[in-house]
This record gives C-alpha cells, structure tokens and sequence, in this order.
C-alpha cells in the first residue's frame, strides 16, 4: 500500500462511538483543529445495545458530563422516550436517572452535532496504524505523530486519542459459530489491532453480548404489565427545564421454570459454555445463561421490554442477552409470558473484542509509554455508553490541554464519579468490563446527580469547554438555592403553627409535644416526614421558587449533617491525595517495604500517596514506609535514595 501525506490537525480521534463523539467535541471547543474518523457514519454515537442512558451510577456521569460542558445529557434530552429516576424510594444519593432513547434520532442529533462543529471534521475512514516518532517521556521514548488510512491517507496529529469501543479484533459468536464483526454487523477493527501488538501494546480479550430484538405488534400486551415514565421529568442538561413529556412505555414480564429449562439443556450450545469464546464478560450485567447456571435456585428473572424508538417496531429484550443457536433462541424467548407469538427482527449475540490493560495509562489517560496517545472508552476495560462518554470527555480536554502545555484536567473521586471511574481504572486494573454503581463513590451523598452543577460547572468554565450561558445559568441557580435555603432558616412559626402543621401529616401525629418555643422552616423540613411540598401549609408568604431551587434547597437541608460529616471525611481524603510522589522514586529502594509493595507500585507509578494507598496489593504499612521516605525527601531536599 503506497502511503500519501494529507492534512495535519491538532488532535485526531479514532472512533465516534460515545467516547469518540465527546472527545472530538472537547478537543474542538478548546479551538484545536479535531478530525473525528469513523469506520462507518453509521457507527456515529450508535446504541448496539440498549436503547437507554443513564440508570444507578450511569446517570451521575452523564449529569457530571453535561455540568463540564460535553454533548450526552443534551442529546438525550432531545431525543428521549420515556424518562424515569431510578432509586426513588432511598435517599438522594442514590437517585439515578434514565431515559428510554429514540435511538436512530440519537445517532442522527449527536452527527448532526459534530457536523455543525467549529474546528471538528468528522470523516469516514479506517484507520490501520498509528504512527510514532522519537521522543517522548524517557530519552529512548516515544510521541505519536500521525494515523494511517486503509486508503493509504496519512494524517498527523499533535495527539491522537483511541475510543475504539468494541471494534477492535471484533469477532462476534452466535453458539459455535464466530466471524469477525463490529458490533451491529459493521466491520470490525482487525488490521489496527495487529499493528498495536506490533507496536507492543499488550492487548486482552473481554466480551459483552446484546439480547434479541422482536417486533411490538407481535407482544402479547394482555400478558404484560405496564411501565409508565414519571409525570415529572428532571432533564439531564442543567441547560434544560421543560423537555417535554414521555412518548413510549415500557413493558414487564418474567422468565419461567420453562424458560430456564430451555437454557439448562442447551447451555453447552451458548459461546463461552461450550468454549467457543475465551473472552471475559460483565459481572454485573449477566447472560441468560449465565443467570440460569450461577443462581438456579431462581424460578425466575425479570424481563424489561424496551421500545428502539417512534418509528421502528424494533423492542429491546432487556436482561436476556445470549449467545444460544438461532432456533433454540426462538423457543426461550417464546417460552416467556406475553413473548409467545414473538416474530424477530435481530437474534441476540456475543461479541469479543481486544482491550488495553488501563494500568498502563496515566490519570489523564494519556498512555505511560507514548506520548500525546490517550485512550477512552470500553478499549480501556470499561463497559458502557456512560463511562465510554466520560473517558472520552476527559480524553479530549487532556489532549487540547497538553497541546498547550497546561496541566493535566483529572478530578478526583471526592469531586465526581467520573473521578471515581478512572482512578478505578487507572489505579486499580480491571479484570472484567468496568461498569460503574453508586456503591463504588465512597463520596456519593456529596457526589448525587442533582449538584453536579455545582461540583463542576465552574470549573468547565475555567477549563474553557462550558458556555458563557451555561455559567450564567449555573450562577443563578446557585443564587436562587442559596436565597431560598436563608429564607427557611430565617422564617419561623409558633409550637402551636408548628404542632396544626404537624397534626395534618400523618407520619408525624404523636411528634407535635415535642415542639417548644418557635421553630424555623428548615427545622420543619428536616424532619423526615415533612417534604419541601407538604411545607407550604405552614409557609405563608413563600416567594415564586424554581424547580431546581426547591429540590435542592429541600436536599440542603434534610442532609446537611450527613454531607458536614462526609466533607470532614473529604479533608482527610485530600491530605493523601495532595502528597505528590516523584515520578522517577525508586520503590525497591525503600528500606522495609514489602517487594510485593514496590512491584505493584513500580507498574502502577501512582502520581499521589492517595492513590498508591488503593492499590490492589500495598498494605497501610508499606504507605506509612512511603510517606516516611517523601517526609525525608522533603526535609533533606534528597533525590531518590533509599531510607
């Protein structure tokens, strides 16, 4: 192949999946020349599983993605179908939102976003090779310079970021039958995985799998049970307040002792039980297969029926991807109440892919050994078109910001779930797809979707990707929360108010004694049984509020003492995660640390004690040798020598 030089950018993205889309985005509203390249423009923010964003974790990344200034809250809440928040029976830090996607109108809005782009060429072409120069972190190092096309096309690129998602090496399996594929039936990435482990790029295989898809007109709604979106529907985009109401339902149903026996008898036909696939899939998002094998004592499974959108038939069988031959495909999901006429229009699948192990990327996502390549999406372990998004985001900002020889942007996990999620990755390791949950932020009473504004607008300001407007807005919603939360606490009622109020809220009847003297609103409301609604008996004169000023002002305050003590918890967090350690520290030099310790810490090259502290294998003990090392640095002005 004759190879011909074309244009030069700034910044190249490889991928327009969801990571690919916000990092060309990022890149190109920092005011670096972006060239976004696709393997198909129907790939562009393509939905190949589920037809949704946003679920328990999933939504306060793309809340926290919309509050910095990035593309996925806004697409969504432009082409959404059904709209829920998810965990509404516990407190707010778990409230998660989640909306039904019309997904072909989400695939044209977010194109048709990146066609219209300042700075952004977003251009169909496969690319096969990445090219490097000399240079780089270490004097042998190296620095990427460029990609080549199939076509022989030649494009360089000060940085290039990787957001290949599930293209690379990809191969799908439907029983014991496998041939190479992107997802969706596009054409995989092969030639570029070959070339990464050319160039030494150790390269894993993960897997994750799509159910089938059947036809609406051929449910049995009779049998099914209904589920309706809320009356009152919170926008992802803090640019938003009223998007509209809900277009599609939802349907339930459930597995059966039928079903299962189905799967049991044929699981030896599915891909990895019959040992076609050696990929290693989702805990936390399992197979048919696997939920019949790991939890037998199940007599069933429940089922979501996902509608793909206005115009289309197509409905998501949600929870039941499987990887079983066609025709035994067919008898399980018919074997299902209100399934049992089902006709399809896409048989369900497995699909393996290649990987990098993201211990070898900086917090930046900038690749350890290369510099200026970054990488984001499910290429880095992860799962997910909401973590895919986030990494990306982040990926595009770092490469603009290197390009300017300013520091890395990296928040941390006291600051968002995006801090969470790549700490996890980059800290951690991951062995399976990284999916991320509520449980994971250690913050999360801090980091709840309905502040993500207030964590990070400002700082999307001074990073340059968040609007004027957008700040402005967010400004004012603080000012409106702030005024209303002072007027509560400035406002008071007599015991006897307080005790007329009481008596009227069921919950509270018996409590009413226990008031003496007078007693402000916030004190009313912080009573679990008093809502921010039901207050406005003993609230008189109360002003014209927004929407978003009353919700938060109500979470302000119900949980001011929990957040104080998680704040206090944060300062601590902080006093490690402000210790910085020395790039070139020699860990198999510090005199009683574990080798173990300083094997993991030498792969790792954690750039903050906090975060050497959550590496998989580094005991309290081997820290404390590592903080009595940096405390001796510090105080000897010493290079790197041992203790």
């Amino acid at each position: 192949m004759a190879l011909y030089e074309t244009e030069s950018y700034d910044a190249i993205v490889v991928g327009a999946g969801h990571a690919g889309c916000e990092a060309g985005l990022a890149a190109a509203r920092l005011g670096k020349r972006t060239l976004v390249l696709t393997i198909s423009m129907e790939s562009v923010a393509m939905m190949p599983c589920n037809p949704s964003v946003g679920g328990t974790g999933k939504g306060q990344l793309v809340k926290e993605i919309d509050a910095l200034g990035g593309e996925m809250g806004i697409n969504i809440d432009k082409t959404f179908i059904q709209s829920r928040m998810l965990n509404t029976a516990k407190g707010p830090a778990v409230h998660s939102p989640r909306a039904q996607a019309d997904k072909q109108r989400y695939h044209e809005e977010m194109k048709h976003t990146l066609e219209k782009q300042e700075n952004l060429h977003l251009r169909q072409g496969e690319v096969v090779d990445i090219l490097f120069e000399t240079g780089g972190f270490r004097a042998d190092g190296k620095r990427v310079a460029g990609v080549v096309l199939k076509s022989g096309a030649v494009y360089r690129g000060k940085t290039v970021i990787l957001a290949l998602g599930t293209y690379l090496d990809g191969r799908i399996h439907v029983s014991d039958a496998s041939w190479p594929s992107g997802p969706s039936g596009l054409s995989p990435s092969l030639i570029l995985a070959e070339k990464l482990r050319e160039k030494g790029f150790a390269l894993r295989k993960f897997k994750t799998g799509t159910p089938a898809r059947i036809l609406a007109h051929t449910l049995d709604y009779s049998k099914l049970k209904e589920q309706k979106g809320d009356d009152e529907i919170i926008p992802f985009s803090f640019m938003n307040d009223d998007i509209g109401g809900n277009k599609r339902s939802c349907w339930l149903t459930r597995t059966n002792e039928k079903s299962h026996a189905i799967v049991a008898e044929n699981i030896e036909k599915t891909a990895p039980y019959g040992g076609y696939t050696t990929g290693v899939g989702p805990r936390y998002c399992l197979s048919v297969e696997d939920k019949v094998s790991r939890f037998p004592e199940r007599k069933s499974h429940q089922i979501f029926l996902e509608p793909e959108g206005i115009s289309t038939e197509e409905v998501y069988v949600q929870g039941m991807s499987t990887s079983l031959p066609e025709d035994i495909q067919v008898a399980f999901y018919r074997s299902i109440e209100g399934l049992e006429r089902a006709e399809f229009s896409r048989y369900a699948y497995s699909i393996e892919y290649d990987c990098i192990d993201p211990l070898s990327l900086r917090c930046s996502l900038e690749h350890r050994e290369v510099e200026n390549l970054f990488f984001a999406g499910q290429i880095n372990g992860s799962s997910g078109y909401e973590e895919a998004a986030a990494q990306g985001l982040i990926a595009g900002i770092n490469a603009a910001r290197k390009i300017d020889g300013k520091a890395a942007f990296v928040p941390d996990r006291s600051e968002a779930y995006i801090g969470v999620l790549i700490d996890d990755l980059v800290t951690k390791g991951t062995e399976e797809p990284y999916r991320i949950m509520t449980s994971r932020a250690e913050f999360r009473l801090i980091l709840r979707q309905d502040n993500a504004d207030l964590r990070l607008t400002e700082k999307g300001f001074e990073l340059g990707l968040a609007s004027r407007e957008r700040y402005e807005r967010y400004l004012k919603n603080k000012r409106d929360t702030e005024t209303e939360i002072a007027r509560l606490r400035q406002t008071f009622v007599s015991a006897d108010e307080a005790a007329r109020f009481l008596e009227h809220i069921d919950d509270a009847r018996g409590e009413c004694g226990k008031i003496h003297g007078k007693i402000s609103l916030a004190d009313l409301l912080k009573r679990p049984e008093v809502t921010y609604e039901l207050l406005r008996a003993a609230d008189k004169d109360r002003p014209e509020v927004t929407p978003y000023a009353r919700r938060q002002a109500e979470i302000q305050i119900k949980y001011a003492g929990y957040a104080d003590k998680q704040n206090r918890r944060i300062e601590s967090f902080k006093k490690l995660e402000n210790k910085r350690i020395p790039d070139d520290i020699d860990y198999s030099s510090l005199n009683g640390i574990r080798p173990e310790a300083a094997q993991k810490l030498s792969e790792a090259r954690p750039q903050s004690v906090g975060r050497a502290s959550r590496i998989s294998g580094v005991s309290p003990a081997d820290i404390n040798v590592l903080l009595v090392h940096l405390e001796r640095m510090k105080a000897g002005g010493m290079r790197n020598e041992g203790t």
